[in-house]
């Protein structure tokens, strides 16, 4: 439900807009209303869970995660429809990191542990395609609405999963809320967020993006000064420092950099260049859902119990970096079936090498009352990576496609005709989108490196109390 809703409104902007009568500029406010407020509360929220336990943070994220979407299905104005969209986002921060915990909590054996997050990694692998696809057939079909109507099925699916299987969770009676490193924390998280949101829709050259990020890294170094005089953090600093962790983070940070490259501007190739419909858009990445879920289920909970994520994860961001090269061929007249799929097949057989082990190991080893802290390290670290991506690879190829297209005018003449400038744009704008590509695939490939020299072989220990929950 989380990984759908980072886009699965997407699709459903212009709809939305027409029904709603905001104005184009107003548009990006709905995206970026949700991550601002995911971004900044994520450590809030796995505390929170450590707090609460995890059944308790599961139905309460569930619920308020759940009445937001109604609330926004049923909008009738866009205040309601941006304020519903961040009250999303807040309780989407509470029940991402109670998801990860339960799971990391749960499964101690090394062969069940390694199916569950194979299953945790191909759903938040393929997220960001499936909500494409999701988003597009409700929209076709139905409503625009559907996208947000559609978690209240979900929610009471996944409540009656947590009411069979997530086992009573109890109070850590040592862990206390850090009023001061939430405030911190959630402020520094909130202007780097914003920021990079401010970049994708101004410029880099703007002062307040700079200043928003300026803001955020001031807040999180007081944040990190204080965490280490705190007695109870709120991110206690000794996750940070086990090696095996702090590669797993950067391998996801990488790697969430670098998959925006496929979900922003393969959706903008089919829409914008072949003309593909919405729906059609969706069903165009299902190759890349099919790969994801095969590499994880059939590679990782087979091998990670046994060989650990050493030789899988630099695996995977290889076959990622393959797949980016394969889209910077990317042309007008292309064929889907002999330039788009097996970009889309090579890089989901990456992604599911990469996820599970990640986040199996940046999870492993920890106190049952630190689950939560870690857990949303880990979706901290995946959404800064992301809102990264979209601002560094958007404005690469925007810029790229500018100069391509004022080179190409200058060199023909003042003059052109109507048929040649479409084509020069077009030319230009591909031209763009492949050099964002190689920036993606460079990152894949610092990340291969990386992992190969910071993760572990063999099956990272799992902490004791963490066994015994």
């Amino acid at each position: 439900m989380v990984a759908l809703d980072a886009t699965v409104i997407n699709i459903a902007l212009p709809h939305a807009q027409r029904d709603l009568h905001f104005s184009l500029a107003n548009r990006q406010w709905l995206i970026t209303a949700y991550a601002l407020s995911f971004g900044s509360l994520l450590l809030l929220g796995g505390r929170l869970s450590d707090l609460w336990g995890r059944r308790t943070s599961l139905y309460v994220g569930l619920a308020g995660f759940a009445l937001a979407s109604a609330v926004g299905g049923a909008a009738h104005s866009f205040s309601t429809l941006v304020a519903a969209r961040a009250v999303q986002g807040a309780f989407g921060a509470l029940l991402a990191p109670a998801a990860l915990a339960a799971l990391t909590t749960t499964f101690s054996d090394p062969k069940e542990r390694a199916k569950a997050f194979s299953i945790y990694g191909a759903l938040g692998g393929s997220g960001a395609a499936m909500g494409l696809l999701l988003g597009g057939a409700l929209t076709q079909w139905a409503s625009w609405r559907w996208c947000l109507f559609i978690n209240l099925f979900f929610a009471g699916v996944a409540i009656i999963g947590v009411a069979l299987f997530i086992s009573g969770g109890r109070r850590e009676h040592e862990t206390h809320l850090d009023v001061l490193g939430t405030l911190l924390g959630s402020a520094g998280l909130f202007f780097v967020v914003y920021g990079f949101a401010h970049a994708v829709t101004t410029s880099w050259a703007n002062y307040a993006t700079w200043g928003s990020l300026f803001l955020g890294v001031v807040f999180l170094t007081a944040f990190a000064f204080w965490q280490q005089r705190t007695k109870y953090p709120l991110l206690p600093l000794r996750l940070l420092l086990n090696r095996a962790r702090g590669g797993s983070l950067i391998t996801l940070f990488l790697t969430s950099i670098g998959i925006f490259g496929i979900s922003l501007f393969l959706a903008y190739y089919l829409q914008g260049t072949l003309g593909y419909s919405p729906l059609r858009t969706g069903v165009a990445f299902l190759p890349l859902v099919v790969a994801i879920a095969l590499s994880a289920f059939i590679a990782s909970a087979r091998l990670l119990a046994v060989s650990g994520p050493r030789p899988l994860v630099p695996a995977g961001m290889l076959l990622s970096m393959m797949g980016m090269i394969l889209f910077t061929r990317l042309s007008p007249g292309n064929d889907y079936f002999s330039n788009v799929l097996p970009g889309l097949v090579v890089t989901g057989l990456g992604l599911g090498l990469i996820f599970a082990p990640a986040v199996a190991t940046a999870t492993s080893g920890v106190r049952s009352s630190d689950a939560g802290a870690a857990s949303a390290l880990v979706n901290t670290t995946q959404q800064i990576g992301g809102s990264m991506g979209v601002a560094l690879l958007n404005t690469i190829a925007v810029s790229v496609t500018a100069r391509a297209t004022l080179h190409s005018s200058i060199k023909i003449s003042p003059g052109i005709p109507g048929a040649v400038e479409k084509t020069i744009l077009v030319n230009a704008t591909l031209h763009g989108y492949a050099v964002a590509f190689w920036w993606a695939a460079g990152f894949f490939g610092v990340g291969a490196i990386l992992a190969l020299g910071l993760m572990p072989s063999g099956v990272p220990e799992l902490d004791v109390n963490v066994a015994r929950t």
